[in-house]
């Protein structure tokens, strides 16, 4: 059977994977889904922890890097990007 791949986005409030997930987007390969990344209430997972015990895999954290003197508190970007993904059938029961 050929599988496809989902990709899980998790931007959480700090650089532990054990905090809350703040923003995330979930892209589904397998075509199951006509809705679009981040159209939920509600994240799929309170923490990225959570997405590993549910069998998602880590494969990228953020790199840490400390703000310029006097950039603390700059809004930019979501600093605390982890990208998980798993590979389902495609009926779309993760294996």
């Amino acid at each position: 059977m050929r599988h496809r791949q989902q990709v899980l986005i998790l931007y959480l409030g700090n650089s532990a994977l054990d905090s809350r997930v703040v923003s995330w987007a979930l892209y589904d390969g397998t075509g199951n889904t006509n809705r679009p990344p981040g159209d939920e209430d509600e994240p799929p997972y309170a923490t990225g922890l959570d997405a590993l015990k549910d069998g998602w895999r880590l494969i990228q954290l953020s790199q840490l890097h400390p703000a310029p003197p006097g950039g603390e508190l700059t809004v930019s970007y979501q600093r605390y990007e982890c990208v998980f993904e798993r590979l389902v059938d495609p009926g779309g029961a993760a294996p």
